[in-house]
């Protein structure tokens, strides 16, 4: 099966070359959806110029090329092309839709490496909702590009290292192992962090201690690694607890963070000098990508050694593509990372390429990730003005979530699983459902609203078509009967499922999960109106109507569940 478009698409270009030479078989035929017939097709407007004739000449010429098409092609206006696909065409391909275990999504051959850099919260603070965004996003796109074959690495570059670690780790000596594990376990990073730094700027011999530590922790000294990681140890243990709940795919394997880098800066710096990429400037070693300047119109640096000897993020970026195009073997990188950053990335990007460690055949993609806002259209921050906490922020949808069904008549046991899922459901694609460099305000009546295009209403369809086959007496994968599309209810919802395998590729080609949720949203929308109108299960309605409105039941639920699943939305099996 193939989405219609591309089929139309393709045919029209046949219908080009045949009519107007081959010359015209690769110009597009600009197709889209129509409130007049299935499709229409405007390329005998913009084709008329080009071979001074009539537009609507042009298009009766195309339309004779067309006497094949399994539908009717009709020419109106000053020249557009009406498409209607023939109802047993739509049927037939359905069908074999159902039939597909991968309902006609396709694989990306050859498959590619793409590694996916998301998450990322900084080790020496709590996840904040800040974190959300990147997390979520990263997930989904991370999830879209395997399910296409693509070999997916993730990366979750941790701030693990630097100056601030000296005070942490002193702070740890201080409280002692076992109290400030139990705290940091606790998700109480920002607390530990806090506390620490009233010591190094209220306390001199505290300040000495910790700068100290910071050099027997760059100098790789065995007890000051030791008690490093058992900071860190404590700390992944409770990022881990945030991304079990969201159901995040991340796991331990996959942190690669700023310290996995350190090593490499030296060299970072030595290549860069060596090829000539980097001069110093003013004491510090910087590149001067081409095309960047200041507000004083003088070529922008990206500072790759500080004038002191030190190491700022874009040298661990710059280690970091290397590593990731020479030792990964990256054809891709997307980099799903808040939109303030996109200067920087763009430098680093520029730099590497300039450097040679970012050819051609390789694409370095910054995934921006708008702002999370408050109602009250500013970031989203506590009343005293600090950033939220996303543990909290998760735990507050949860409890909303179960206030919501808490009249459903469940147990104790299952309430609180189908309001974790609602919960954790609502927040994800509330956040997926716009686009990734959009800001969106954080609204939870909004985000739980169990109509609109929201997480609970997808959930509740996909729970709507699971109650039809348990009235029904069968599960949905044995529901195999013909398709068959005689009313319009039937016949718009068939339609639509066909563009599922096309829409899938589109998306993680061009990174963009809300066009997913858009098409999952007309999905839901499209049953409800089929729910109406063609009973399937109601008395008096014939077997073999039954059968075939189940078999369009069983593909719309697979179509449904499969895609809230790229997008990392739980689908509970009631609501």
């Amino acid at each position: 099966m193939t989405d219609p478009q591309i089929v139309l698409t393709e045919r029209v270009q046949q219908a080009l070359a045949h009519a107007f030479g081959s010359e015209h078989a690769d110009a597009d035929p600009l197709i889209r959806p129509s409130q007049f017939a299935d499709f229409q097709a405007n390329v005998a407007l913009s084709l008329g110029k080009r071979l001074r004739r009539a537009p609507r000449e042009v298009a009766e010429a195309i339309k004779a090329e067309l006497s094949d098409f399994p539908g009717t092609v009709e020419v109106s206006g000053p020249g557009f092309l009406n498409i209607t696909l023939d109802d047993t065409w739509i049927a037939s391909e359905a069908q074999r839709m159902l039939a597909d275990p991968r309902l006609g999504v396709g694989t990306i051959t050859p498959a590619q490496t793409v590694v996916v850099d998301y998450s990322a919260p900084n080790a020496a603070k709590e996840m904040h909702v800040g974190h959300l965004r990147t997390t979520i996003v990263g997930d989904s796109l991370a999830r879209l590009h395997e399910h296409l074959g693509n070999t997916v690495i993730r990366q979750n570059h941790l701030g693990d290292w630097g100056t601030p670690f000296g005070m942490l780790i002193e702070h740890l000596i201080d409280v002692g192992e076992e109290a400030a594990v139990a705290q940091l376990e606790a998700g109480m990073g920002t607390e530990f962090y806090q506390a620490a730094r009233v010591k190094f700027d209220g306390d001199e011999e505290f300040r000495q201690r910790a700068r100290s530590r910071v050099t027997t922790l760059q100098g790789g000294d065995p007890a000051t690694m030791r008690l490093w990681h058992v900071f860190m140890d404590a700390t992944v243990s409770f990022f881990n607890k945030v991304y079990e709940l969201l159901g995040v795919t991340l796991t331990d394997a996959d942190i690669a963070g700023e310290s996995m880098y350190n090593p490499m800066l030296d060299k970072t710096c030595d290549d860069l000098e060596a090829s000539g990429t980097a001069v110093m400037s003013e004491g510090a070693l910087c590149v001067f990508p081409p095309g960047f300047t200041g507000s004083d119109d003088k070529p922008l640096p990206l500072i790759i050694r500080k004038s002191d000897g030190g190491y700022g993020y874009a040298t661990t970026d710059m280690a970091a593509i290397r590593y990731r195009v020479h030792d990964l073997k990256a054809d891709r990188i997307l980099y799903v990372v808040g939109n303030e950053q996109t200067l920087h990335f763009k430098m680093v990007f520029a730099a590497a390429k300039q450097a040679g460690w970012l050819p051609d055949n390789v694409s370095a993609e910054h995934i921006q990730i708008g702002m999370m806002l408050g109602k009250d259209g500013r970031r989203f921050r506590t009343r005293s003005g600090e950033s939220v906490k996303l543990m909290d922020l998760l735990q507050e949808a949860i409890d909303r979530a179960t206030a919501a069904i808490s009249d459903r008549g469940y147990d104790e046991a299952t309430r609180n699983e189908i309001a974790r899922a609602v919960g954790m459901g609502a927040v994800k694609y509330a956040d997926l459902s716009v686009s990734h460099d959009s800001e969106y305000i954080l609204d939870f009546d909004r985000m739980l609203a169990f109509t609109g295009n929201t997480g609970p209403y997808m959930q509740y369809a996909t729970a709507r078509i699971r109650s039809i086959f348990r009235k029904a007496g069968i599960q949905p994968a044995d529901a195999t009967a013909s398709i068959v599309l005689a009313a319009p209810a039937e016949r718009a919802l068939g339609l639509h499922l066909l563009g599922f395998g096309e829409l899938i590729a589109q998306v993680a080609a061009g990174s963009e999960p809300h066009r997913l949720c858009n098409f999952l949203f007309q999905t839901a929308s499209l049953f409800s109106t089929f729910y109406e109108d063609c009973p399937v299960v109601k008395a008096g309605v014939d077997p073999e109507t039954r059968d075939h409105r189940l078999a369009l039941c069983a593909l719309t639920l697979r179509v449904l569940e499969t895609g809230l699943d790229l997008l990392g939305v739980p689908v509970p099996e009631r609501m």
